[in-house]
């Protein structure tokens, strides 16, 4: 049954181009007839934990056994270049693991890295940028166990498809000397690419799939939309798009053509509502339209160029999108939605109270991976 959210009137898409940045903006209980997110027409509960109904070995659309994987806190973890196995660093030992579907975990590397706070993945997941409390920050090789330590002013990274370089935010104290940039990925032959100043919050390094961009920057047009710029390598001149909410997240298609995008605005209570957007060439702002499900476009996952799957809560509170911390005592619920047609069925509704982040599906697409934001472990779900 689809869930439904307050309608969004859609905007013209905007062809408007920005030779600089923008200045930064100012910011179990009886179910009722009412559906919504989490809420499943003909069930009779909602489910808070465990309950008594059986929980189906494989996802099909009911109550599903839900697999712990590990016992370890868990950080950042990323699906394998081959999609058989989850790679994440423990945030009990200091190492990174590989980890399959069974729940073996084989360490990728004896070296220990303490108190690491946060892992910027390759997509080849052969590389990642590991960064600590106090700044620091290196590249690591896992291949070659090598590691090159980066300037501490460098922030926001994202590697391209090849996994050889990467884009990300150099914040010098100065703001005159503050540049969005490009290295290779060991931080050799940086070059800037577009001037930032004070406006380094509504720039966004994330490489395309595609190769055609590779940040993208916001620019508030009123209090309910914000156009959206593309920044290439090369000075292009791409056009714009127009968004009807704040609270801009955002996740590639597989190759790149397409944009799955949040934004909250009043219409829907400023809680967030998911969009598909074309993104690449003279598609770009094309096909734009509401996918009618409120949840965040980090909390979903391409299985491929047009099939998502998306944790979606259960409730939400007003306001949720401008507060997103609100949801996090919030448990979850999966769907599986089809970007092209809009149509979207719920798959599983796990057996224990999740909040999820991270979700990852298996190249073969028989296993929905994902972490829990309160337990930062990583459980599984058989969808064959």
């Amino acid at each position: 049954m689809p869930v439904t959210t307050p309608g969004v009137k859609v905007q013209p898409v905007s062809t408007s181009t920005a030779e600089n940045l923008p200045s930064a903006e100012e910011g179990g209980q009886q179910v009722s007839t009412t559906t919504g997110p989490g809420t499943v027409p003909g069930s009779k509960y909602i489910i808070p934990g465990k309950t008594t109904e059986a929980a189906s070995a494989v996802a099909s659309g009911g109550i599903t056994k839900t697999t712990e994987l590990t016992k370890q806190k868990t950080l950042n973890p990323t699906m394998s270049s081959d999609g058989n196995s989850v790679k994440y660093y423990s945030q009990d030992d200091g190492k990174f693991y590989s980890l399959n579907a069974k729940g073996e975990a084989v360490a990728i590397s004896d070296k220990v890295f303490h108190n690491v706070s946060d892992v910027t993945w390759s997509p080849n997941s052969g590389k990642a940028v590991i960064e600590y409390p106090d700044k620091t920050k290196i590249v690591y090789d896992f291949n070659t166990e090598k590691q090159v330590t980066l300037p501490k002013h460098w922030e926001d990274f994202a590697f391209s498809p090849d996994s050889n370089q990467l884009v990300m935010k150099s914040l010098a104290t100065d703001p005159d000397n503050r540049w969005l940039i490009v290295s290779d990925a060991d931080g050799s032959k940086a070059r800037a690419l577009e001037f930032i100043g004070t406006n380094d919050k509504t720039v966004i390094p994330s490489w395309s799939p595609s190769n055609q961009s590779v940040a993208m920057y916001t620019k508030g047009i009123d209090l309910n939309r914000k156009e959206v710029f593309f920044v290439g390598l090369n000075e292009e001149n791409f056009k714009s798009t127009v968004t009807n909410g704040r609270g801009f997240q955002s996740e590639w298609s597989k190759t790149g053509d397409k944009l799955l995008y949040s934004v909250y605005n009043t219409d829907t209570n400023l809680k967030p509502s998911l969009w598909i957007v074309g993104a690449q060439g003279d598609n770009i702002g094309a096909g734009r339209k509401s996918l009618e499900i409120e949840t965040w476009a980090d909390k979903c996952t391409f299985a491929n160029n047009s099939k998502i799957y998306c944790a979606v809560p259960e409730s939400l509170e007003n306001g949720a999108g401008m507060f997103p911390e609100v949801a996090l005592k919030t448990k979850d619920q999966l769907y599986e939605i089809d970007t092209e047609t809009g149509s979207k069925k719920l798959i599983a509704i796990p057996d224990g109270s999740y909040n999820i982040s991270n979700l990852m599906v298996s190249e073969k697409e028989d296993t929905l991976f994902f972490s829990d934001q309160k337990t930062n472990q990583i459980y599984k779900i058989d969808l064959q």
